[in-house]
């Protein structure tokens, strides 16, 4: 995406300020008439894989002089919607040579929105003219968005026709002009003012294109009128779709059958109304409003015949009626098919002739009526009777088809056909499905809705006769095995018989003949072709293609003789279309007779287990066992007003009156039942789940219980389901891991939450002997749980401690999908769009050893870091202890350390007199010391855990991961180390007698300097300054029995003794100078700080605490709890509900 970003705006650039070259250049390049017909030619036909070559012969030809028939050629090009970016290169490249070429191409390309005249178009005109105004108005687009034009009035032009008041009275018309709109809003969302909802560098170029607000506010404007119009015509369609459906009713009642031609307007009405509100509704998710909604209605949400439209039968009520079809994605694939009309130009249908003779030879309709009729009434009427089920009439259908066909050849004249030859042939080329054979080899591999959808219109493009037979041939021969390949084929009949009527006849021939022959074999061989057979025949009644008589033919056939592969025949049938048959009304009675006669001939037939129960089955699922009817719960009001705020009323644009209007519920009473509905977060639509986290975040803000009981909830549900592991909460525990994912996006859980979720889905009961029942190896839920939670909000993890945390989980992951075997390929797909999204340069093992070989590398690596993180982290506890700024000077690396406020460097007699006082208080002062590391080492993790980029995360995970002997050997050592050093210190005091040792008083009085005493052992004297000559006097204080005496010694000047302990003493007044210096800078640091002078780095007080004038850690403390306090703030969700995370 980037990429093409990056293109765009280069392009963009060179379009605006185009370097086009002079007349002289010109001439040097080739100008011959034949060379610049050529390339115009080839300018009809620009497609992607000539681009490159297209453009190399623009640059060596001077078009100057036919820059005219070049805009045409561009014109009359039919691009597709893959080759819109190489033509919007070569306008760029004419566009940067040739000044006049962007006017002209934008007038040309004006002229395909002018409206036809009235009268002279033909349905395969409009078809083609509506894909024509498509690919133009894209064109038209890019070319904008690309800087060749720069006038955003064309597309005011444009929306102004397309939104013309006059449309709305042609169908055709309003919906050609609503698909247009769509496209226009989902390509040019900028210029309607929307939100893009793309990547930051899209919004930042689309944001570099100017356009003025007028113009915008005129196009949303008028694409807002145009589509309250639609809804308003819409709705008057409903009115009287409604109308239609309960005069049939009426009718239904009184004859009991309803009329072909009320039958056929029914229809063309359903479908008509069906697709304008498909259209009404894919512009209204484009322009980001709300899609209209109509009035609930047992019947106008169906599309069906009239028959069906009609209400109940008499004596029964309303309510009572059960549905056709289970869901509505059933509903939907059974009977929403794609009108061929609209995709495919009517020549390539055989149906242009017809229409453009419609009001000649009206014969045509009444012929065509007939064929209608034939598949309705081919089987004859004594059908109880002929067991065979062979048919008559439709022999003849093909007879009198070639005979139609034949008379249609003569009165034609040779050079119209020769004419529609050509222009068949003209759109076969055109079309994508060029090779027949190529088409059928996909016909397999179709097993999906869209996929058979596309493959229905690529027929169309290579449609004639032969192809027809050998496709009808090939729908025929499905793999017996292969019985999921049915209903899509039966969808691609049923489509292709809307316009090609021979389909449809030749198929029923071939299963019906088929049948008839396996069922008269009565041998008890091929029992997969059988079911397969009848299965075939069961999805085409469902579509509508075989009538419901050859179906009761083919069920009493197998009635008549009531055994061994008749039986799995006919409960097969029953399996497939016996619950549509009755339901439908018009079958339902006859449908319900059978089922009776088949549980008299299972009660009367002594059938063996496995085909009773198959009977059982069949039986039940066409009529289920009767229930009571489910009793609705009264609640009160208050619990209704909440129910319909969260289940009816939550979207985009209510979330914050939502948001309001709960807050302003009594929530002392109903705090228990918002959490209960919160609960039900998996019966709201799923993409509104990330409103439902959005408004816990908001309530947050003023009820910190309610997020807390919404979390603990949500990890419960979780744990549950994984302890339960029943299929039927699947759905339910997929959308609670969505919910566990936006609750971290809106910041209400930590990652550590969700790893510690992501690890107990891939570790609780794996590997136990409860294995097999909490995670079968054949069971890959929980990989998909995994990837439910990352696909919504790994995208977070992409740096620090997560990133690495999330690389850690990943490695464990993949062993663990190894270990499963081979997996799906669907969910093998997700994973790879997982691993593209999260990590696409992560390493992805092929093998379980190999994964396993890469985690035992990881945790070696872990191991030896935490080992060095932990002689680390001693270290580090030391620093600020010994080492602090205020209580450092460099002479020398000594250290001086202060212990209650005294130095060591204070009198001998305040030494001595608190020496044993002194020794309890340092022991309490190195408690106070490991307290206080214990507090700080506290705070770090605390703050570790508030900031998930703190490199101390990953430190304090893996110190967990130690193992237990290892650490008690650790701890085992330390501890007698520990004991080893306070013994030795309890022994050293003990060998020191003379620190009890007091100085006599007596021997002080009255001398101005006292001197230094100490303990002769130590090692420490006195200097006498008022020695005299040469010599010094030292006092040396001596012990005798219990008398303490102090004794006079003189020893030279010059000697060693003496010279040192001046320098000592020199030494330690620096040092006292110095910190005295350190003790007032830092003093007047703090005075500054609290003035507002400066402003302190915020890790300045994690990296060197700071004592307090009195020598305490509070203020250290104080500014690490700030800290932490700035930093959760900067967490906390920003506007009510709206902080998510970006």
């Amino acid at each position: 995406m980037k990429k093409q970003i990056e293109a765009k705006r280069a392009l963009r650039r060179a379009n605006f300020s185009p370097d086009r070259p002079d007349a002289s250049f010109l001439r040097t390049l080739d100008s011959s008439i034949k060379r610049n017909t050529a390339v115009i030619k080839k300018l009809k036909q620009i497609n992607e894989e000539q681009r490159d070559g297209l453009l190399e012969e623009l640059k060596s030809v001077n078009l100057s002089k036919f820059v005219t028939e070049a805009v045409t050629s561009i014109c009359d090009a039919k691009l597709k919607s893959s080759d819109i970016n190489a033509a919007v290169q070569v306008c760029s490249l004419l566009h940067q040579r040739y000044k006049d070429f962007a006017p002209n191409l934008v007038q040309g390309l004006l002229k395909v929105f002018l409206p036809g005249k009235a009268g002279e178009e033909l349905d395969s005109d409009r078809s083609s003219r509506a894909m024509r105004k498509r690919s133009t108005l894209k064109l038209l687009m890019e070319l904008y968005v690309c800087g060749v034009t720069e006038d955003a009035g064309i597309f005011v032009s444009i929306v102004k026709d397309l939104t013309s008041s006059d449309h709305l009275r042609d169908r055709e018309a309003t919906q050609t002009n609503l698909s247009l709109l769509v496209a226009f809003t989902r390509q040019g969302r900028f210029l309607l003012g929307l939100p893009l909802g793309s990547p930051d560098s899209q919004e930042e170029f689309y944001k570099e294109i100017n356009a003025s607000q007028d113009h915008k506010k005129q196009l949303k404007k008028m694409i807002q009128s145009f589509y309250d119009s639609a809804v308003f015509l819409l709705q008057s369609e409903h009115a009287a779709l409604r109308q239609i459906e309960h005069e049939n009713a009426r009718m239904l009642n009184a004859k009991g059958e309803l009329s072909e031609e009320n039958a056929a307007s029914y229809e063309k009405m359903r479908k008509s109304y069906d697709h304008l509100f498909r259209s009404i509704s894919s512009l209204a998710e484009a322009m980001d409003i709300q899609p209209p909604v109509m009035p609930e209605d047992a019947h106008t949400t169906r599309l069906s015949a009239g028959e069906e439209g009609a209400s109940s039968p008499a004596g029964k009520e309303p309510a009572s009626v059960e549905p056709i079809w289970d869901d509505e994605d059933t509903r939907l694939f059974y009977e929403s098919l794609p009108d061929l009309r609209a995709f495919v130009p009517a020549v390539l249908l055989g149906e242009s002739e017809s229409k453009s003779g419609e009001s000649k030879t009206p014969e045509q309709e009444v012929r065509a009526d007939s064929e209608l009729g034939t598949a309705e009434v081919h089987v004859p009427s004594n059908e109880a009777e002929n067991a065979s089920g062979e048919v008559v009439p439709e022999e003849k259908n093909p007879n009198s088809e070639k005979a139609r066909e034949k008379e249609k050849d003569k009165d034609e004249p040779e050079s119209s056909r020769k004419e529609k030859e050509h222009e068949k042939e003209k759109w076969k080329s055109f079309g994508d499905g060029g090779n027949l054979d190529s088409l059928l080899q996909r016909l397999p591999g179709a097993v999906s809705r869209d996929l058979i959808d596309q493959l229905t219109v690529d027929f169309c493009y290579v449609n004639s006769k032969s192809n027809r037979k050998k496709l009808v041939r090939t729908l025929f021969n499905v793999p017996r095995t292969s019985l999921e390949l049915l209903p899509h084929y039966s969808r691609m009949v049923a489509t292709l018989s809307t316009c090609m009527k021979d389909i449809t006849p030749m198929l029923l021939q071939l299963l019906e003949d088929e049948f008839n022959f396996l069922i008269n074999k009565k041998d008890q061989m091929n029992i997969e072709t059988k079911i397969k057979n009848i299965r075939f025949l069961g999805e085409l009644a469902k579509f509508r293609v075989a009538p419901s008589t050859l179906i009761f033919t083919c069920l009493k056939s197998c009635l008549d003789d009531f055994s061994h592969h008749n039986i799995d025949v006919a409960c097969n049938l029953l399996e497939t279309c016996g619950r549509f048959l009755y339901r439908s009304p018009e079958t339902s009675v006859r449908m319900g007779n059978m089922l009776d006669i088949i549980m008299r001939l299972k009660n009367v037939k002594n059938l063996d287990a496995r085909h009773s129960t198959l009977v059982e089955n069949a039986y039940y699922q066409c009529r289920p066992p009767e229930r009571s009817a489910r009793v609705s719960k009264v609640r009160p009001l208050l619990h209704q007003y909440i129910r319909k705020l969260l289940f009816l009323d939550l979207d985009k644009s209510s979330i914050e009156r939502i948001l309001r209007q709960l807050r302003k519920m009594p929530w002392d009473e109903c705090e228990d039942y918002v959490l209960k509905c919160f609960m039900k977060v998996h019966k709201i639509k799923y993409n509104q789940v990330h409103l439902v986290a959005s408004l816990t975040a908001g309530l947050n803000r003023y009820h910190d219980s309610f997020a807390v009981a919404v979390v603990d909830e949500v990890l419960e549900e979780i744990r549950v389901g994984l302890e339960q592991n029943e299929y039927g909460m699947q759905q339910r525990r997929i959308v609670f891991m969505r919910f566990l994912g936006e609750l971290y996006n809106y910041r209400l859980i930590d990652s550590c939450v969700i790893f510690e979720t992501l690890y107990l889905i891939i570790f609780y009961g794996h590997g136990t002997p409860e294995q097999e029942l909490l995670d079968p190896t054949e069971d890959y839920f929980r990989i998909r749980l995994v990837i439910m939670l990352l696909q919504t909000c790994g995208q977070f993890f992409d740096r620090g401690s997560s990133k690495r945390k999330l690389d850690r989980f990943l490695l464990f992951f993949q062993r663990y999908v190894l270990a499963k075997g081979s997996i799906p390929l669907d969910v093998e797909f997700d994973l790879q769009d997982l691993f593209a999204d999260l990590r696409p340069k992560m390493t992805r093992y092929a093998t379980f050893e190999e994964a396993n070989q890469a985690l035992l590398e990881m945790e070696e690596r872990e191991n030896m870091m935490m080992e060095k993180a932990a002689n680390g982290k001693y270290l580090e506890m030391e620093v600020p202890f010994s080492a602090e700024p205020s209580q450092v000077v460099g002479n020398g690396g000594n250290v001086l350390r202060r212990e209650n406020g005294v130095d060591e460097g204070e009198s001998l007699s305040e030494t001595e007199s608190g020496s044993m006082d002194g020794h309890e208080e340092e022991e309490d002062d190195v408690e106070r010391d490991e307290e206080g590391e214990e507090e700080e080492e506290e705070a770090e993790l605390e703050h570790a855990a508030v900031s998930e980029e703190d490199d101390h995360v990953k430190l304090r995970c893996k110190s967990k991961e130690v193992d237990p002997l290892e650490d008690a050997d650790f701890e085992k050592e330390l501890r007698a180390l520990m004991q080893e050093s306070v013994d030795s210190r309890k022994s050293e005091l003990r060998a020191r007698p003379t620190l009890n040792m007091m100085m006599p008083m007596n021997l002080l009085e009255g001398t101005k300097d006292h001197g230094r005493a100490q303990d002769p052992e130590s090692g420490d004297e006195g200097i006498d300054e008022h020695g005299s000559g040469h010599n010094v006097a030292f006092r040396v204080l001596v012990k005798k029995g219990n008398k303490h005496q102090l004794k006079q010694l003189k020893i030279p000047r010059d000697s060693s003794l003496v010279q040192s302990t001046r320098q000592k003493e020199a030494a330690e007044l620096e040092e006292k100078q110095d910190i005295k210096r350190l003790v007032l800078e830092y003093n007047e640091r703090e005075e500054d700080e609290r003035t507002g002078g400066t402003t302190q780095p915020l890790n300045w007080s994690s990296s060197s605490p700071s004592r307090s004038p009195g020598g305490g850690r509070g203020g250290a403390y104080d500014a690490g709890s700030a800290a932490r306090s700035s930093v959760s703030r900067q967490r906390r969700p920003l506007a009510a509900g709206y902080g998510r995370r970006r």
